[in-house]
């Protein structure tokens, strides 16, 4: 795969620790720490996907959060949610979350505190300490660098015994930012629900039922970019790119939640008219079907501008064989294989987009199975929601393996 070269490469796959044994992670208490649970980002799909893999190994899975829509899936994958206000940058709140998290350690006899997002992971950090609770972090982003204050309050998500990666270009960043040594980084890619997005399991009633919602017309090819209405994701670009193909027989969706950012959305808007692409581009404020809506397309784009931590939309589609176009940074470097599984472009550049598009389009229908075959097992081999829970109890297994359960009574 490709792999740019300032990032670790050495954190995974590694060699075995000889001083690790034992399946201790696999039956501890776990507690998962993240602001809010209200909806399925990154950060809230890996913590319900963890919960599950903890219960179903026969360990308790407990989750502390402000709560959220999402509690019920918490609890239908076997785990328990404890409602704190941990979404909360307030200091004198999260000094109190520190306490409330440490009585908490103590009254379930938590093994390890997984911190998920950097307001509680101080106060996780901080109850850790206080309890001799063992301490891990996920670095799910960049985060923001600019300042000492910045880089400063980003750093608990540093402190972990380990710290998970979500992708090796994220490793490489902890890596060169923040100073921590390879040896207690773990790459673990984020994993696509196979079970979910697999072909055989999306039904043509599906399909033709989002068509349908859609307004889709018939014998058009259609593209689209999924992804919430923010500037990065890179909207703007993918509409120019449209534009200098100046073509009428295709339907490019660009399906995203603007989630209160309305100015951003007249924006948008104004620039399809602009462009004269009204007729083509459509903005779909959300879909609850999202195998559905990549079925429903001949071409997936992620026009990012900055770079994907990740990037789920990459390997989501390739697992359900559509081909991809993605910018040539982050993530997707990591999860497209160029030429054989879709195409890189640069970023921020429309007219490179424009003709990654047309050549994509232009594909005939031996190439586009090749394509989808390649692009199944690429998503299959290496990044399934399976691999990326087994990884995960892997951490706490070498976490909890290096010295004696502590007593928190």
């Amino acid at each position: 795969m490709n792999s740019p070269p300032d990032i670790i490469t050495t954190a995974t796959p590694r060699e075995p620790d000889p001083d690790v044994t034992g399946s201790a992670g696999r039956e501890a208490t776990v507690l998962q720490v993240l602001p809010a649970v209200g909806e399925a980002g990154g950060v809230e799909r890996g913590a319900v996907e963890i919960t599950g893999a903890i219960a179903g190994a026969g360990g308790r899975a407990l989750v502390a959060s402000a709560g959220g829509a999402l509690e019920h899936e918490i609890k239908r994958a076997g785990g328990e949610h404890l409602q704190l206000p941990l979404a909360s940058k307030n200091p004198l709140v999260m000094r109190a979350n520190a306490r409330h998290l440490a009585r908490l350690i103590r009254e379930y006899g938590v093994d390890i505190v997984h911190a998920r997002s950097r307001a509680p992971a101080w106060s996780a950090y901080f109850a850790a300490r206080a309890t001799g609770a063992r301490f891990v972090t996920t670095f799910h982003g960049t985060y923001g660098t600019q300042t000492w204050a910045k880089r400063t309050y980003n750093a608990v998500m540093t402190r972990g015994e380990k710290v998970i990666a979500i992708s090796r270009f994220i490793a490489g960043h902890v890596h060169r930012v923040y100073g921590v040594p390879a040896r207690r980084i773990r790459v673990i890619h984020r994993g696509v629900d196979l079970a979910r997005f697999d072909l055989s399991r999306v039904s043509t009633e599906r399909v033709v039922a989002l068509a349908a919602a859609c307004r889709l017309p018939d014998g058009v090819l259609t593209i689209m970019l999924p992804g919430r209405l923010t500037r990065w994701k890179g909207h703007s670009v993918f509409i120019e790119a449209v534009a200098l193909l100046a073509r009428r027989d295709i339907c490019c969706l660009i399906v995203g939640s603007d989630q209160g950012r309305e100015g951003y959305r007249s924006e948008l808007d104004a620039l399809i008219e602009r462009r004269g692409v009204s007729g083509v581009v459509r903005i779909i404020d959300h879909c609850n079907d999202m195998p559905a809506a990549y079925m429903l397309t001949d071409l997936v784009v992620s026009a990012s501008t900055d770079p994907e931590a990740f990037g789920r939309v990459v390997p989501e589609a390739q697992a359900l064989g559509r081909p991809v176009i993605a910018s040539d940074h982050g993530g997707a470097r990591e999860t497209l294989i160029p030429g054989v599984t879709g195409w890189l472009t640069p970023p921020g550049d429309a007219v490179a987009l424009a003709g990654a598009i047309d050549r994509a389009l232009k594909l005939d229908d031996a190439a586009r199975r090749r394509l989808a075959e390649r692009a199944i097992a690429n998503a299959r081999e290496n990044f399934s929601k399976d691999a990326m829970c087994t990884k995960t109890l892997d951490v706490y297994d070498e976490v909890l393996a290096r010295g004696p359960r502590p007593d928190h009574r």
